[in-house]
């Protein structure tokens, strides 16, 4: 096998989690998948947080890359990512400080139409609320019971919130949502807000 590197491990980490998920990917694991002693990952990597947040910084890293820069293409890209990798909302939401996170507010602020910086900094703020808040609930989606049905989860739940008067009026929009148009039309809210 040809030399370590720290990208050669964060390939092999993305790969066990895409294929067996977040509790799969340890130091033991990533080394049998790489024919190497846990040492040399440590000599690259210090610790499995370090490892999720590079893994993460790939990807939005790639999936910025390929997006052009509009704040819905770039909010949608994001969004599709995390669609593909539920894993990846998950490492997004728990840390949102880490490098990854400050790709996607500079993607997002860069796209914006010409604010002043207080503006600038609040929209990029809220539009980075939003995408984050969407990450982590599919990431919490991801981890509902096995078997559990998408439409029946949903009226259960609208059910279960309908007791006042707003709940009750768009219970069968929750029911019957889709999560991709109700994220861009979050964005776009926000978007109309600026002009």
């Amino acid at each position: 096998m040809s030399r370590l590197s720290k990208d050669a491990i964060v390939t092999a980490a993305i790969a066990i989690l895409d294929t067996e998920g977040e509790t799969a990917l340890t130091f033991r694991a990533l080394a049998a998948h790489l024919k190497t002693g846990a040492g040399a990952i440590y000599w690259h990597v210090a610790d499995k947080d370090a490892l999720l947040s590079a893994a993460t910084d790939a990807l939005i890293d790639q999936t910025l890359r390929a997006a052009p820069a509009t704040v819905q293409v770039v909010a949608l890209a994001i969004f599709d990512a995390v669609e593909a990798r539920p894993w990846l909302g998950t490492q997004l939401s728990r840390e949102p400080w880490q490098p990854a996170a400050g790709r996607i507010f500079e993607a997002v602020g860069a796209a914006l139409p010409p604010l002043n910086e207080t503006d600038a900094f609040h929209a990029a703020s809220a539009l980075m609320s939003l995408i984050l808040g969407a990450a982590a609930q599919h990431a919490a989606a991801r981890r509902l019971p096995s078997g559990t049905q998408r439409p029946a989860f949903l009226a259960t739940v609208a059910q279960a919130w309908s007791t006042g008067a707003f709940t009750h009026r768009i219970a069968p929009q929750l029911r019957d949502h889709d999560d991709r148009a109700q994220f861009l039309a979050g964005i776009e809210l926000v978007l109309k807000g600026l002009n």
